[in-house]
């Protein structure tokens, strides 16, 4: 390769020289962690940047947006650098560039939705782990390798077979929806996919999120409903989900569903139990949890790990010994029984909640703690918060909390989104509580509840460290 098809496969602009500054490595790398021969892709660079990549013998950079003097000092340096329209599409490159060099007879399985990615995402991983099989899979529990708009993804690859040795199993988890201050990377699951090569797609559901890069379901479905276009072979389909049954796939598809689909020969459903071509996979006392939305979690796995040709008997054991990822409906305490899920949206909150209250003893409280999404904008919040006023319950307590004391500058509640909560809960009469932080978030829940009640704590960054803070508190 040489910088000139590289920059025409990216519709990127060469400023600076034409020749790569030094031989290519075959890596894509941040600029903090880049060495001589590496790629660099940012989203914005400026002069010190090109500075310091040519300092480092960088091979060349690649960014959307020059700024502060980056195009004047590449020419200065003859520093090659290559300006993109879209930074998602040299993401999308290194991706396929990193697969194909350094995975290229790997299987690889992308997962995509709005909603049970990671759980799907985790549980396929450690189904194919666990049956001996060489996996890697950009889902942990810290969600911080979940995203593909930078060369986070690209780079792990890369390092992970140069480290460790080839790879039989790619597991990517993909956004539905993906954007760069505040503008649509539109096709972005589409892109993604097709730079996987993925034999295997799983689409979870089709919900409302990220509202601001999208505003209406159909602009998610739009952004969803290419992705099969993209798959070589197998698409595993939420039967139950409406809007994922019209998304238009020739794959060879497998379909899941909380209730027997008996007239479909590619089908894993749930009756009490995990049932697949008229066989119990897996009994109702062998899945590692039973609440609605996580059993829907693992027909999707279970439909991927199908599709891949795994051994039926290697599935089971996979499932029955898997521990879920951080905050996904995970019992943090007994008494009170606390719960912590990651429910961030309209339909997790609704589905969490639900599920939760069938395990509130009778008589007892269901004591809620929900986080604003901070700097997340009105909208998403009112969705939210109204997620909350149609699931709400007469043995229900509600406490609010803005997580000032746990949050950064990119998750600070502002007044509005706080504005937003306070009237759609006053104008449909539903007390609340509010506290500035989490830890009087917590320590108010914790200390109204008694040991027989149950504690639900839903939301996204601001309610991230609440299992920490507990600890201080029980």
């Amino acid at each position: 390769m040489n910088i000139q098809d590289l920059a025409n496969s990216i519709n990127g602009q060469i400023k600076g020289s034409d020749n790569f500054f030094t031989d290519f490595t075959g890596r894509f790398l941040f600029l903090n962690n880049a060495s001589k021969g590496d790629i660099v892709i940012r989203h914005w660079i400026d002069e010190k940047g090109v500075e310091i990549s040519s300092s480092k013998e960088i091979s060349c950079l690649i960014t959307q947006n020059p700024k502060d003097g980056a195009l004047e000092k590449a020419e200065e340096l003859n520093f090659p650098l290559i300006v993109v329209d879209k930074i998602e599409l040299a993401s999308a490159y290194a991706l396929k560039h990193a697969i194909s060099n350094f995975s290229p007879d790997s299987k690889n399985v992308i997962i995509t939705g709005t909603n049970g990615k990671s759980t799907t995402s985790h549980l396929i991983y450690h189904i194919l782990d666990n049956a001996g099989f060489r996996v890697f899979t950009n889902t942990d529990s810290e969600s911080e390798f979940n995203t593909l708009i930078d060369p986070m993804v690209a780079n792990l690859i890369a390092s992970e077979v140069i480290e460790n040795g080839p790879l039989d199993y790619l597991v990517i988890e993909v956004s539905e929806v993906q954007g760069w201050l505040g503008n649509l990377m539109k096709n972005h699951a589409y892109m993604m996919a097709d730079a996987v090569g993925a034999d295997v797609g799983v689409i979870t559901n089709i919900a409302m999120d990220h509202i601001g890069l999208v505003n209406s379901i159909d602009e998610v479905f739009d952004e969803i409903r290419a992705v099969p276009d993209a798959i070589k072979d197998s698409l595993i389909l939420n039967h139950d989900d409406e809007l994922v049954m019209k998304v238009e796939s020739s794959k060879n598809n497998y379909y899941c569903s909380m209730s027997p689909l008996e007239d479909s020969k590619q089908a894993v459903y749930y009756d009490n139990g995990i049932i697949y071509d008229g066989e119990v996979i897996l009994k109702d006392e062998e899945l590692p949890f039973n609440s609605y939305h996580f059993i829907q979690n693992i027909l999707s796995a279970v439909g991927a790990c199908i599709a891949l040709g795994i051994d039926v008997e290697d599935i089971r054991k996979g499932v029955k010994s898997y521990k879920s990822l951080n905050r996904r409906f995970s019992r943090l305490n007994e008494k009170p029984l606390i719960v912590d899920d990651f429910a961030h949206n309209p339909d997790g909150i609704k589905a969490t909640i639900k599920e939760t209250l069938k395990i509130v003893p009778e008589g007892k409280k269901l004591h809620v703690a929900c986080s604003i999404r901070g700097s997340r904008g009105v909208d998403i919040n009112r969705l939210n918060v109204e997620a909350l006023v149609e699931s709400y319950s007469e043995n229900m307590d509600l406490t609010i909390s803005s997580s000032i004391d746990v949050v950064d500058n990119l998750n600070t509640v502002t007044p509005e989104e706080k504005e937003v909560f306070f009237n759609t809960l006053n104008k449909n009469n539903i007390d609340f509580k509010h506290f500035d932080t989490l830890e009087e978030t917590l320590k108010n829940v914790c200390g109204s509840a008694s040991d027989e009640d149950v504690i639900l704590l839903i939301g996204a960054q601001g309610m991230d460290p609440a299992e920490g803070i507990l600890k201080d508190i029980l």
